[in-house]
């Protein structure tokens, strides 16, 4: 029995309502994870002061060296549990999110986790005891976060109107990118940037110090808390709620029963969707690792400071949304393989010229830009392909599906980066961790045929 295709808002209000979804994630994506918070966990101001005030002996560096980095094993331990809970679910969710006919529901209950879990970091003081508190939020954040992104873009065959699907979708990351180019440049200037003030940051002049409390990065949290909160309230006014699926047994097991079949009938039906989860997997795994250690790259190789870091991702998040708005219309032309291959040519390319660079800044800028230009139509092209393939009414069961693949892969970039690092000597050579998984997922890639215009088997009842 087919699902009954949910009901559509193609107009510019239903898209504008969507995108701003994704224009609040900013507040996550580039506040949270990767240039604020997730940073702010992994400085010195959870280091026992004793250990910091006999940094200047060699044993005294050792000691703090060993308490950043056990930090940030912290951190990554939350990251890889909360990795593991979203494998676990996502399935589960989108499966009844598409039955019950609740999937803006559940996007708005997981939207709210992430603006409660993001509010609570404000609470998170500069002590070591408040470590795992900071990590442990951090990972309930991700895995709403995570739940969230299933319905949202189960959401995009709702708000694209037939032929568009590719433009809109790029439409939607672009507005994530400019949404953080704003939200960067607001947080910078009112509560980040050092104005002359040794103790005091931005124009609210708030501490910045352990000792005041580093009240600078908690009140940015907090603004982009409240950020999220507001940019969201339009998709769920505006956008219909899906319709109730057909009726299906309910429970867990049942969900991973039928996933189970799906995946099978997948291996013999439509094989292409199959290896593009799979190769998604892989390259998206090496997409996000390009921001999670391209901030770490800029300042132990090149020198940035903490402003430059946060100016270069200002910088960053203009070209990518420049890009991903102009690959959208590329993407609808000639189609969403197509522009996943180029793109990944071209990232494959820049990042591996990051080794021949020297530590001139310049040059970091000039390919560090260079590989934004190809990230953003990488994400918003993989999520079109899914939506085309999707049978109307139970997208949430694909973008569960893709969520848990992507998931699974999710340990291969962070291993080869610290591996390339401890076998080369250097930061510099993680970024040939990096480029390893984007090369891998480019060439599985190419083993996917070119889309049908038929739904994809996954989604029949």
């Amino acid at each position: 029995m087919a699902a009954t295709a949910p009901p559509q808002r193609t107009d510019r209000r239903g898209l504008v309502a969507w995108a701003l979804w994704d224009w609040g994630s900013a507040a996550f994506n580039a506040v949270v994870t990767t240039f604020v918070f997730s940073t702010y966990l992994a400085s010195r101001a959870f280091v026992d002061p004793a250990l910091v005030a006999h940094e200047h002996g060699a044993a005294g560096r050792r000691a703090v060296e060993a308490a950043l980095a056990h930090n940030a094993t912290v951190v990554s331990v939350a990251l890889t549990i909360a990795g593991v809970v979203v494998a676990l679910i996502a399935p589960a969710i989108g499966r009844f999110a598409d039955a019950s006919g609740h999937r803006k529901r559940s996007v708005l209950l997981a939207t709210i986790g992430i603006v409660l879990s993001i509010g609570c970091m404000v609470f998170v003081a500069p002590a070591q005891p408040y470590l795992v508190l900071g990590a442990s939020l951090l990972g309930i954040g991700t895995v709403a976060y995570e739940i969230a992104s299933v319905g949202y873009n189960a959401m995009l065959g709702q708000v694209a109107p037939e032929g568009r699907t590719g433009r809109v979708s790029g439409i939607g990351w672009a507005a994530g990118y400019f949404g953080g180019i704003v939200l960067l440049v607001v947080l910078l200037v009112l509560c980040i940037q050092d104005f002359g003030s040794p103790d005091r940051a931005g124009l609210l002049g708030l501490p910045s110090t352990v000792a005041g409390g580093e009240w600078s990065v908690r009140v940015a949290i907090g603004v982009a808390a409240l950020w999220l909160a507001a940019s969201s309230v339009p998709l769920f006014v505006v956008v219909p709620e899906a319709t109730r699926g057909p009726a299906r047994r309910s429970g867990v097991l049942t969900a991973y029963a039928d996933l189970g079949r799906d995946v099978a009938r997948l291996w013999r039906e439509r094989r292409d969707l199959l290896m593009f989860l799979v190769a998604s997997a892989v390259f998206r795994d090496g997409l996000a690792a390009v921001f999670t250690f391209g901030a770490i790259i800029a300042a132990q190789v090149f020198g940035f400071s903490s402003s430059e870091v946060i100016l270069f991702a200002i910088a960053a998040n203009v070209v990518a949304g420049i890009a991903t708005v102009v690959s959208g219309r590329l993407d609808d032309r000639f189609g969403s393989r197509a522009l996943i291959l180029a793109a990944l040519v071209g990232l494959v390319a820049c990042g591996t010229g990051v080794l021949f660079i020297g530590t001139a800044q310049q040059g970091f800028w000039v390919l560090g830009l260079a590989l934004c230009l190809f990230v953003g139509p990488v994400q918003s092209s993989s999520r079109a392909y899914l939506a085309r393939l999707a049978t109307p009414g139970r997208e949430g069961e694909l973008f569960g599906l893709y969520a848990t693949t992507g998931r699974a892969a999710s340990f291969l970039a962070p291993a080869l980066f610290g591996l390339a690092v401890t076998i080369g000597g250097s930061t510099r050579f993680g970024i040939l961790g990096i480029v390893a998984v984007l090369l891998a997922g480019l060439v599985l890639m190419l083993f996917v045929r070119v889309q049908r215009a038929q739904p994809a088997s996954l989604g029949r009842a």
